[in-house]
């Protein structure tokens, strides 16, 4: 469900669920971990891009397929150390580990997971139709995967919150404006390797460091963070409100926005 291809020291990761407009199940979160592991060894690669297959990056989280398994929860949200990623933090603070720039290129609905999936690359290149949210708390939970880590270097403590909060899909142009989409394009495919070619004329070297520098001016307690972020999800997912809120979801199909409400 996930695929790597890499052309001219360029690797492709592709979401290849289309069918189900990418939405995450376990075995997408294992793969893609396995993904991160084999790019952080590959030396040859110069860029990444993660996009997703068919006409969406990737609605969220499968959570009818996650939640039916409690093991399978149970492995996403495991970890030896509070302050260390769980499988679900890997799939997005892994993309910061890589010494090389990663580009997301996003186009249809990008939600919940997706987008904080998304957040973990470098530069996010989004249609103008595009539409993004955290979606969690629709379901009665809180991000969990990580973009608490990365969001405090991307916009406003409000507009974070509030993003967090309402839950609701914004349009990229809003995505744009306040600061979670780096480039909005009619192509964002030509956009992104434009951007590529650019940063090939660098020295790899330089790109590491630079990568690295900015990394540690923009630092967070991460340690802290992706403990505070499993702890809550857990303590949320036994709750009786989460019950209710994923049973009012249910009955919500997230395919049909069109309209994103503003704020």
């Amino acid at each position: 469900m996930i695929t790597l291809e890499i052309k001219n020291t360029v690797a492709y990761v592709t979401l290849f669920r289309a069918e189900k407009q990418n939405a995450l199940n376990f075995i997408m979160f294992k793969q893609l971990a396995k993904v991160i592991k084999q790019l952080k060894k590959n030396k040859s690669i110069r860029a990444v891009i993660i996009q997703g297959s068919g006409e969406h990056f990737c609605s969220g989280l499968d959570v009818a397929s996650v939640m039916k398994s409690p093991v399978d929860m149970f492995k996403l949200l495991f970890k030896w150390l509070p302050g260390n990623c769980n499988l679900a933090q890997q799939v997005v603070l892994g993309w910061q580990s890589l010494s090389v720039p990663v580009f997301a290129v996003i186009q249809g609905n990008c939600f919940g997971g997706g987008l904080q999936i998304a957040l973990g690359a470098d530069y996010r290149i989004a249609h103008p139709d595009t539409l993004l949210a955290i979606m969690e708390a629709r379901w009665g939970l809180c991000p969990d995967m990580g973009a608490n880590v990365i969001l405090p270097s991307l916009l406003k403590r409000d507009d974070a919150q509030w993003l967090a909060s309402h839950a609701e899909p914004i349009s990229a142009y809003k995505a744009h404006e306040i600061g979670l989409v780096t480039l909005l394009s009619d192509n964002p495919h030509d956009a992104c390797q434009s951007m590529i070619t650019t940063l090939l004329e660098r020295s790899p070297d330089a790109l590491a460091a630079i990568k690295r520098v900015t990394q540690q001016s923009y630092h967070t307690p991460k340690r802290r963070i992706l403990a505070k972020e499993t702890f809550s999800q857990i303590r949320l997912i036994i709750n009786p409100n989460t019950k209710k809120a994923i049973a009012k979801a249910k009955g919500n199909d997230t395919i049909k926005y069109q309209n994103p409400k503003h704020w």
